[in-house]
């Protein structure tokens, strides 16, 4: 099963959400059709043309938005007059619930990847009755436990490139949250400095997914690098602005899974995924009775042409619900 062939929009602008921001946000598929929103990765990451492909666009109004100094949204991260102090959790489902507002829609499916699934299911527990379905992939759930083995546990799987990691922090910095120690660097007013960090912080994510050095592309756009580098490390040196949760290490989302109660959802994991040595989205599925998990062989954070299936799949069925 392939994704749907690429589409455009038919719709878009540019969204007064307070605090100086204005995000971007897009419709496809069918203006009468069922409304689903698509939440990207990162922190910071961005929309893209793909995204649409997971819908059906005969059957789904999709709606895409770039989250706060992400992509087209304005001002950019990558801009270091522009103020991360609102940019957190809090803000950013407070922009969706304008963006629902300003589009007329009284509930959607919500579909997110990586980071993405982190404010996706926060979004649905924290506003009963707006999210229909979740269809989520690359699951996580913002915990700082997940943080800390996406930086400082990985050193022990990628000795190397750690060390590299580790040498462009302050010594005085190397045994606390290393996000945190990265972020401060890359508030400096040295641009050089910032620079600096920013290539380290994309350097270490290119090395855990694992992918040969250099070989992201969006990685080598420095404007990109800046603000993508900013705005995760603003979010994973700060417990993503949700607070941490139980002490088993689960965070706040995993704490509140019985919140979901009642909303279908479809999890699509790669078993190689890295984010999987906690066993996350195992507990999460376990604890979200109307949840679906789906483990994709060989396939590490995005799951691949497999992944792809299942979560078109995913989605086509929920194309036919009605609740």
């Amino acid at each position: 099963m392939a994704r749907y062939p690429e589409i455009e929009p038919y719709d878009h602008g540019m969204l007064d959400v307070g605090d100086g921001n204005r995000v971007h946000w897009e419709t496809s598929g069918n203006p009468h059709g069922k409304p689903a929103l698509v939440l990207h990765g990162g922190p910071g990451s961005g929309t893209g043309p793909n995204l649409r492909r997971y819908f059906d666009p005969a059957a789904y109004r999709i709606v895409m938005l770039d989250q706060r100094g992400a992509g087209r949204s304005l001002p950019p991260a990558s801009d270091p007059a522009t103020d991360m102090s609102v940019n957190t959790s809090a803000h950013l489902m407070a922009d969706l619930e304008r963006l629902r507002a300003h589009l007329g829609i009284e509930r959607w499916l919500v579909w997110g990847v990586s980071w993405g699934s982190v404010l996706g299911l926060r979004y649905a527990q924290t506003h009963p009755g707006v999210v229909s379905e979740l269809v989520l992939t690359g699951v996580a759930t913002g915990s700082n436990a997940e943080v800390a083995l996406l930086t400082r546990g990985l050193g022990k799987i990628f000795p190397e490139a750690f060390e590299r990691f580790l040498a462009e922090l302050p010594p005085g910095e190397r045994d606390g949250n290393l996000a945190a120690a990265c972020n401060r660097l890359l508030e400096s007013p040295d641009p050089a400095v910032r620079e600096r960090a920013a290539r380290a912080w994309t350097d270490w994510e290119t090395a855990i997914i694992p992918a040969p050095p250099g070989s992201v592309a969006r990685f080598q756009d420095p404007g990109f690098r800046r603000g993508f580098a900013r705005t995760v490390t603003h979010y994973w040196g700060n417990d993503h602005f949700l607070g941490e949760g139980e002490d088993d290490g689960g965070g706040v989302v995993l704490r509140d899974a019985h919140l979901l109660r009642g909303i279908p959802g479809t999890l699509v994991q790669g078993s190689l995924d890295l984010g999987n040595l906690l066993g996350i989205v195992w507990r999460l599925h376990h604890a979200w009775p109307d949840s679906e998990l789906v483990i994709i062989d060989e396939a590490g954070h995005d799951a691949g042409a497999a992944g792809d299936d299942a979560l078109v799949a995913a989605t086509d069925r929920y194309a036919r619900r009605h609740d």
